[in-house]
Formats: C-alpha cells, structure tokens, sequence
C-alpha cells in the first residue's frame, strides 16, 4: 500500500520502520545509508515523471539534459534509476549496484554541484546486503506520482523527519548536525527573510535555508526572491546539507573547508540581509591566535581564545547588509560574561546599538546540549528599515517558561509558542501596529540603553521582565489569609494528634519509652 501526503505522521512510522531495520550498526553510520536513499529515491522519480512529460510533448527531447537542467530536476542514468534498484533489490550486489548509481549521477555534467556529495560505500562487506533489500521495499511503498511539487514536499518531509530522528538517537553528536525545527522556526519568524540574501556560517544540514523558503511559500512569495549562502567545517554534514537542499529543490551556494569560517572565510565578500545561525556553544579550540589583527574585530574587540562565542556574533555582524537583521543561537552565559573582555565586547556592541532583541530558552531544547540557551537579534539599522525607530531600545522576552517535554529528555515549542515570541517582537518594532506592544511582566519588556547600562551591560531577560502577576481571583484578601490560617491550623492538629499516636504506640513496646 502507497503511503500518502495526507497521512498525517506517516514520517515517524518511516522512520521507526527503517530504524527497526538497522541492526547493530550506529545511528551515526546508519543515517547516511538511509538519507543516501532517500535522495535516491526523490531525484530519480522527480527524473522519471518529467521524463514521462517529455516523451509525451512531441516538440521537447526527453533525453536532453539540458531539458531537465532547466527545471531544476537532475539528470538520472537508466542503471541508477529507482525503478532499475527495485528490481534489483534481492540481488547479493546490491550494495555494489546502489554505489554504481551514485557514481554515475555524479558523472553526468549537468549535475556538477553533486559531484562528490553522494554517499558511495553501500558494498563494503559490514553493510548486511539484505537490509539494504528491506529499506529499498520500504521506500519504494511511498507514492511520489503525480504534482512535482507535492513529491518535492513529501520526501522534503521524510529527510527532514530522519535527519531529526537521527539527531535525537545520536544525542550530543547528532547536535552538530541539526537544530531542531521548533527553534530554527522561531528564528525565521522572527526575522521574516522574504527577498535577499540569506546566509548562514555553520549551516550543518540546512534546516536555516529550508525554513526560511517554506516560510516564503506561507506568505505567498516564491522561492527565488532569496539566494542561500552558508558555509559548513565537517565535509559529512556538508555533504547531508548538499542533499537536503537537493530534496527540497533548494540551488544554494554552500561551501565547505575544514578550516572553518574563523581561519578561511570562504564568503569574505558577502554582505546578507539575513543571517540565521546555531553555531557550535563555547568552544574553546577557534584559531584565535591566528586571527588577532583580524578585520572582523577592529569595532567592538578581539575575542577571547577560550570562547568563540563573541567571534560568531563579530562574524555575523561582519557579513550583516546595511540594513540586514541576523538571529544567532548562543548559550546563555553570552548574555552576560565579563570573562576575558567579553563584557567590553558586549558593551561595544550593545552602544553601538546593534542588538535589537534578546529571547530567553527553556533547557533541554537540543540535541547537543542540556544547558538553556538563549538568541541574540541583531540589527544594523534600527533608525527605521521598513519599522519604527527603534534607536537605542532592546527588547527582552523571557521564554524560559514555554515549550512542552516531547520525551523524557527534550522539550519543544508549539505552534502557538512560536508565534507569541515572533509576534511580541513583531509588535514592538512595528510602525503602526492594529494591536500595540505593551510589556507583559514576567514575559517581555523593552528597554532603553540608560537601563541596560544600570545593569553593567548584562542582558539577560529576566532582569528586565520582572515577576508575572499574580491573576486576580476576586476573593478578598481577608477571606484568603483565613483561609490559609484554617488549613494551618488543621496541619497542626493533625501532626500533634499523630505525634501522640507515635508515642502511644512506643510505650506499649517493651524497652520503648515510658
């Protein structure tokens, strides 16, 4: 039986369905077998039916490659088509036949931005052949005919929902690769990329890029108001970006090095009107020492070796547009370490009026870390930049509070979580809003500089927001410290009568208290 777009969570049945079938191999080894399949699997149907659409048009050539370059749709070879590995599926080669494939795809010119993208080691012997047979019948019961678009998104779907089941398998390391959907969707609402640039220096597997064109697609626009530029250190998570994007029909310019954005900033030339970033939290190890004299600090001051977290924000604020907004996830104690010079940083940055808005996490939203986290929203024009002027005024919200523990060990946000935050801040940057912000105690508040220098440049939200009031009941004060003095009273009554109880009892034992 086809599994349909309409059956709602048939991603996480996929997903426990391929899982089950992985044996005793690693989720970290496992998940480039199955998503190296799953793109198999969506550029060779997205090939066959617009192969089917050309066949049928007698003025077009169905074996151009030139005719599938231009709808964006890779050109498929006969031996590396889904329908050939079907077929195939129970032959002992198998693993030989799916890395032929590979190679093949990349072979072809018109698909260079795959070449060396593709996973190719499904023949070594440690592979058992016959899983490999399982997860072909598995992902050949998805039914991907009809609407391009509709196939696009179902297996959009399906990549998305195993790169984050992966991540949770693998715990800290699957982090690396992944912020979770909940977190990268409050950033992009926030921000609202709808035409420019949108970058992103650390970009892992390319959930940044995807949200912010979904989030396009919502409101209307079309995908190709915006070009995607990130840049990624591990060649395996680049090579899962590179996929991703392929699956979601995303053409972005993603580069990789394993020296980093610190050391070869592969993009020194790019000037985003958005940048969405997760960067990796404290780490200690950046290359600081090679970078003193470095362009990127002469404004606000040269990062600490011990901590790279002022060195994204000093990047980012870097590659910003004049008028560009950026939305970085950074661990807490960002917002208001004095260690090494950060707090200088922190205070030249904040005077140089660059921070637009501070949100506040709840724990255990991520893979890689148990620690709460916070996002720095950065602004380069707060004069106006299609809101009101904002100059010289920060908001903080504080989300500690929100979010739902999906499993034992990670918590989410809803939907309506999501849109509270981005609507808070959409309100209070707004020229002439239909509802005006106002604070909300214990939520959010805006500041101005004159505050945030009485609190020695620390911009934690909670020092901003207060204590939330207490809803009023409407039983009078009185009423409840009468209440409160019975209950009292009867927790007294009750301990002295079961206090005398005990020593009832121990008199009557021999050698017991008399």
């Amino acid at each position: 039986m086809s599994v349909q777009t309409s059956d709602l969570g048939f991603e996480a049945d996929l997903f426990k369905a391929a899982d089950r079938l992985r044996g005793n191999l690693e989720p970290s080894e496992y998940k480039h077998v199955v998503l190296g399949l799953v793109f198999l699997k969506y550029i060779s149907e997205a090939f066959e039916t617009y192969h089917a659409q050309l066949v049928a048009d007698e003025y077009a050539d169905a074996e151009d490659p030139e005719e599938y370059l231009a709808e964006n749709i890779f050109w498929v070879p006969v031996e590396a088509r889904w329908t050939h590995l079907r077929d195939k599926a129970r032959d002992p080669n198998i693993g030989k036949l799916i890395d032929d494939a590979m190679e093949a795809i990349e072979k072809v010119p018109a698909n260079e931005k795959l070449k060396g993208v593709l996973p190719k080691n499904y023949a070594r012997a440690t592979l058992n052949k016959e899983m490999l047979g399982d997860l072909i019948d598995l992902f050949s019961k998805i039914d991907m005919r009809g609407d391009a678009s509709e196939a696009r998104d179902l297996l959009g779907r399906v990549y998305e929902y195993f790169l984050s089941g992966f991540a949770s398998s693998e715990g800290k390391r699957g982090g690396e690769f992944f912020t979770p959907r909940s977190v990268v969707r409050t950033l992009v609402s926030m921000l609202e990329p709808k035409k420019g640039r949108v970058y992103d220096p650390c970009c892992g597997s390319g959930g940044m890029f995807i949200q912010s064109e979904n989030f396009i697609e919502d409101h209307g626009g079309r995908r190709d108001d915006i070009s995607v530029y990130g840049q990624e250190i591990n060649h395996t998570t680049w090579r899962l970006a590179m996929m991703n994007l392929a699956v979601q029909g995303i053409d972005a310019e993603i580069k990789w090095n394993n020296e980093g954005s610190f050391i070869r900033d592969e993009l020194p030339d790019l000037r985003a009107d958005y940048i969405l970033a997760n960067p990796p939290f404290n780490i200690s190890d950046w290359g600081q020492e090679r970078l003193i004299d470095d362009a990127r600090w002469k404004k606000y001051g040269t990062p600490p070796k011990g901590n790279a977290n002022y060195a994204w924000l000093q990047h980012i604020l870097h590659h910003l547009a004049p008028r560009g907004t950026a939305g970085v996830v950074l661990a807490n104690g960002s917002m208001s370490s004095q260690q090494s010079g950060e707090g200088n940083i922190r205070r030249a940055m904040i005077e140089a009026d660059k921070v637009d808005c501070m949100v506040a996490l709840p724990g255990q939203l991520f893979y890689s870390t148990q620690i709460p986290a916070c996002l720095w929203i950065l602004a380069n024009e707060k004069s106006a930049n299609g809101h009101r002027d904002r100059r010289g005024e920060v908001l903080f919200i504080d989300a500690r509070q929100m979010g739902h523990m999906v499993d034992r060990v990670r918590r989410d946000f809803d939907d309506s979580e999501i849109d509270k935050i981005a609507d808070t801040y959409h309100r209070w940057r707004a020229k002439a809003p239909d509802q005006p912000y106002k604070d909300e105690p214990g939520f959010c508040a805006s500041a101005d500089l004159d505050a945030i220098r009485k609190h020695d440049y620390v911009l934690t939200p909670g020092r901003y927001v207060g204590a939330a009031d207490e809803k009023d009941d409407g039983v009078p004060f009185d009423e409840k410290f009468a209440a409160l003095a019975a209950q009292l009273d009867a927790q007294l009554t009750e301990s002295a009568r079961m206090a005398d109880l005990i020593r009832c009892t121990l008199s009557r034992i021999p050698g017991g208290p008399q």
